[in-house]
């Protein structure tokens, strides 16, 4: 009888680093993985659940920390430079290159691959063409069942909007938008400032790292969100279909 694979669930923070993210907003940014490593430090049962990557975004998207072990002791984690605009079309076919890699990765060396989670940090609009980032996201999402087309390996997303985020924009980014999976993006609220805002992001996605690598670990499957009511103060959680921002 063989043993069973061990079960994985992969993070990634997909994030913008335009100019516009250049001083505090930026700085707040980069203090993401340094604690979300403190936070897996404390519960080290979930280093064998949960592997996170980074990949960051402006008129190109570069992949900064491959998916890894965040309590591997050689790990180095990068510094985050602000460049360019914000193509999130790039940010887009970066992460499905990449997820494309890592999970047929993980799959040859016998782990069993839960379905990716991307959290989608941006504090403004694509700076490239609907048409071209709409296209984009469509391939990373998009997938038929019953004839095997589009890409078996999309990804949950999760919108992060600051500052001059898009509401409405951000809301068409939240996959899977419908059904008993559906995920939901997370705004900052009119009055806080992005700095802040971005702390509280931290904190969400942090939240959502432990309680569904916890999950994992006592048989369960998918991303656990945290409950809209229980959110740091200064961020509101909408779901694919409210319109309490408009």
């Amino acid at each position: 009888m063989s043993e069973d694979k061990a079960k994985l669930l992969p993070f990634y923070l997909l994030l913008d680093v335009s100019w516009s993210m250049d001083g505090k907003n930026l700085l707040e940014a980069n203090d993401i993985m340094p604690t979300l490593v403190d936070a897996i430090a404390q519960n080290p049962i979930l280093g064998d659940k949960v592997r996170f990557g980074l990949v960051d975004f402006s008129d190109d998207a570069r992949v900064q920390l491959p998916l890894c072990d965040l309590l591997d002791p050689n790990l180095a984690l990068p510094g985050l430079a602000a460049r360019g605009g914000t193509s999130y079309a790039e940010a887009f076919r970066t992460m499905r290159k990449q997820i494309e890699h890592d999970v047929l990765q993980l799959k040859a060396d016998n782990y069993s691959v839960h379905r990716p989670a991307v959290f989608f940090l941006s504090d403004g609009g694509p700076t490239d063409e609907e048409q071209e980032w709409r296209s984009a996201f469509a391939e990373l999402t998009e997938y038929d069942r019953q004839t095997g087309a589009g890409f078996a390996m999309y990804p949950n997303v999760i919108p992060f909007g600051v500052a001059n985020a898009d509401p409405h924009i951000m809301q068409q980014l939240i996959h899977p938008s419908v059904g008993n999976k559906q995920m939901r993006m997370f705004m900052m609220d009119k009055g806080n400032n992005a700095p802040d805002a971005i702390r509280a992001m931290a904190e969400i996605l942090i939240s959502s790292v432990l309680n569904s690598g916890m999950g994992v670990a006592n048989g369960a499957s998918g991303v656990v969100l945290p409950d809209p009511s229980q959110l740091p103060a200064g961020v509101t959680s909408f779901s694919a279909d409210d319109d309490d921002f408009l």
